[in-house]
């Protein structure tokens, strides 16, 4: 008995020991574990962070009729409300990623043991990883698998949850993971795989999109379309095991067409129209700054009129097209079309095509001499100093002192002579020696701060060589300069922009509402465009450039054809055409009248199908008609300048107190260019006036324009 006494009670102590030891291994671990715990949180980062967190969105460029033209990013992305987020595409995320999102407490324990236990038996692996731990890594850790990550994220996620609603840490979990093909968050997927915003996606593709995040460079179906195939129906599979679709549901969905969007290389190959798009995200950088652009989810609506915009590239296009097949020997083109009413842009076409190996535009990046289209600028300062259009000079020899003992002498391309010309006639015919006499007689510096005010941003040069334009400008200087007449001598900056918003929706720019510049009197601008008008119907521009309509413009040709004009205007419509060398090399007698003004007219015709033909505005006020004058049997005078006998006098007669602002050495020579050619990478933008408000009127098809005042 004593015996057996003595095993119980060492039987009983070898327990009691084993439950000891043991409690204190417990007691260890917890020791440890909270230790760890200790010091992995004790330098976490502050989540208050979170509330304040603006991760880089996309800045989305539109055409004028909501299309998207582009999107820039340094990541591609467009934060969404969870508002506006459909149910069924949260519901394939949740049921993907984590089924019990609206159960834990930022760590799901049971998912860690379903994992390990999946991972211990070669089962299909499962992501223990919960929505909120995701969040926490995204925000605030690294993608290292370590331990200590791995604690620092459960910890995150658990503090996450104290101080943030579901719904609050789901919209960001949506907004910023990473989707594959460059795209973050759900929206910015939507668009690049479905070409669709994220509130008009199926449950197919919405599973689709959920079944991308495990291994985005995978299951992308841009790059492994039946590998996403199988995770569309995985997730679907997850979807009906969580009860948010039927299995008849999710069945159609897996059936139903995908309907994917074409992939779209990254970079310009993106861009919709990248001759304007390009040129529209220059401006906002030159505007807002690049990281601004790249980062601050700008909504950007342009003037874009994507009609007009193809009809311009087709109107190049055919145009080069032309000129090569009739030997003319000039091989790239521009476009660019302004609203006069509005100094809206609604097409610009910077070349025959844009490639990755060619993106220069010369639409606004090609300084090239204007030609005689620059005389616009001599004779509107003429007659908005007086000088009236039936002034007569005399087209004769001339010449000029240059600096080192020669001088320059003027001529015109059939190297005649006409005599006694009216400014009218001169014009319309564009006789060079007149052109150089009346801005002699006007003045250089007014000349060119005429040209300045009326839209030219390019410098411009002093020397009377500037008459027949010497220096170089852009069609988009050009365009605007004669936008300047057909809006009645009102000038407006030219545009790309309507309304830009930033990424709350505030606007921080609004060009709807233009501000208008006094530049030149209703009447000059009058005067100046029957002149004009002359030029299409009988003078330089005839036949090539009749449209039907009523309807202005000058033809533009350089020394040696190494550039060739065609500007005009309607009273709804300006556009200036460009032809020629990048490496400025001549073509063969290209007229400005010959194959620009054809590429013009084609466009203008088109353009303006819709719109009726309607005269242009007569400022009674500013005007006196007097019979017995001019071509038409008629003349129109500024009033106050119209003869009291006759019907105009010579150049003398008219304002002798302007004869010393012509005066200095004058050095010309046409036949060079006056800048190099441009390089193969486009130049820098040169500084731009600042843009103002513009008002945002019907398309180009409705003439009508909102009353304004002049300043």
């Amino acid at each position: 008995m004593p015996r057996r006494k003595r095993r119980r009670r060492s039987g009983g102590g070898f327990w009691r020991g084993l439950l000891v030891a043991l409690l204190m291994l417990v007691l260890f671990s917890i020791g440890a574990i909270a230790g760890m715990i200790t010091a992995y949180g004790r330098n976490l980062p502050d989540i208050s962070r979170m509330a304040d967190y603006q991760p880089a969105s996309s800045t989305r460029i539109f055409a004028r009729d909501g299309s998207l033209l582009a999107s820039v990013y340094k990541e591609n992305r467009v934060w969404v409300p969870l508002g506006r987020i459909p149910p069924i595409v949260r519901d394939a995320f949740v049921a993907n990623e984590d089924h019990n999102f609206y159960r834990h407490h930022g760590v799901d324990f049971g998912g860690i043991v379903r994992a390990g236990f999946a991972d211990l038996t070669h089962q299909e692996f499962q992501g223990a990883s919960t929505i909120t731990q995701q969040l926490a890594r995204r925000l605030f850790l690294n993608d290292q698998v370590s331990l200590s990550r791995k604690v620092q994220e459960a910890l995150l996620a658990i503090e996450i949850e104290r101080y943030y609603t579901k719904d609050e840490i789901l919209e960001r979990y949506l907004n910023i993971i990473y989707l594959g093909a460059g795209a973050y968050g759900v929206d910015a997927a939507a668009h690049t795989y479905f070409g669709r915003s994220v509130e008009k996606l199926t449950v197919g593709q919405a599973a689709m999109l959920a079944g991308i995040v495990a291994a985005p460079s995978d299951y992308s179906p841009f790059s492994n379309l039946q590998l996403a195939r199988d995770r569309q129906r995985h997730v679907l599979d997850r979807m009906v095991e969580s009860g948010y679709v039927t299995r008849e549901q999710a069945d159609a969905a897996y059936d139903a067409p995908l309907e994917l969007a074409a992939e779209r290389t990254p970079g310009l190959q993106g861009y919709r129209f990248p001759y304007f798009t390009t040129y529209a995200i220059a401006q906002l950088e030159r505007l807002f700054g690049r990281t601004t652009v790249e980062e601050g989810g700008l909504q950007v609506y342009t003037t874009l009129d994507t009609r007009l915009q193809q009809i311009a590239q087709d109107a190049v296009t055919w145009g080069v097209n032309q000129a090569i097949a009739e030997g003319i020997g000039a091989h790239e083109a521009a476009l660019v079309a302004l609203r006069p009413s509005t100094g809206e842009i609604l097409a610009m076409v910077g070349g025959k095509g844009f490639t990755l190996h060619n993106q220069f535009n010369r639409a606004w990046q090609a300084h090239r001499q204007p030609g005689s289209s620059f005389k616009i600028y001599d004779y509107t300062a003429a007659i908005d100093e007086g000088i009236p259009a039936s002034t007569v000079i005399d087209d004769s020899p001339v010449s000029y002192p240059m600096g080192d003992g020669t001088s320059w002498s003027p001529m015109d391309d059939d190297n005649s002579y006409m005599g006694a010309i009216s400014l009218r006639e001169a014009l319309t015919m564009s006789r060079n020696i007149v052109a150089v006499k009346l801005a002699e007689r006007v003045g250089l510096d007014r000349v060119i701060d005429y040209a300045h005010r009326m839209g030219v941003t390019s410098p411009l040069e002093a020397n009377l060589s500037l008459a027949l334009g010497s220096s170089g400008v852009t069609p988009l200087d050009q365009a605007t300069g004669y936008a300047t007449l057909a809006d009645q001598g009102l000038h407006i900056d030219p545009t790309p922009f309507r309304v830009v918003k930033d990424s709350l929706g505030s606007n921080v720019l609004d060009d709807r509402f233009p501000q208008a510049t006094d530049v030149v009197s209703a009447g000059t601008a009058f005067i100046m465009t029957s002149i004009f008008e002359d030029v299409i119907n009988h003078g330089t521009g005839y036949p090539n450039a009749v449209i039907g309509r009523p309807a202005a413009g000058k033809t533009g040709t350089t020394s040696s054809f190494r550039d060739a004009w065609f500007v005009g205007y309607t009273p709804d419509l300006v556009a200036a055409v460009w032809l020629g060398n990048d490496d400025y090399t001549p073509m063969v007698e290209s007229y400005g009248g010959n194959v620009p003004a054809r590429i013009w007219a084609r466009f203008m015709k088109t353009a303006l199908a819709k719109t009726p033909p309607h005269e242009f505005p007569y400022p009674t006020e500013e005007l006196a008609k007097v019979a017995g004058c001019g071509r038409g049997g008629y003349e129109y005078y500024l009033k106050g300048t119209e003869p009291q006998t006759g019907c105009g006098s010579s150049i003398e007669a008219y304002g002798s107190d302007r004869n010393e602002r012509g005066g200095g050495t004058y050095e010309a020579d046409l036949s060079q260019p006056t800048l190099p050619p441009p390089d193969a990478t486009p130049p820098p933008a040169l500084p731009r006036p600042t843009l103002v408000p513009t008002d945002s009127p019907e398309p180009v098809e409705s003439p009508s324009a909102p009353p304004r005042h002049r300043r």
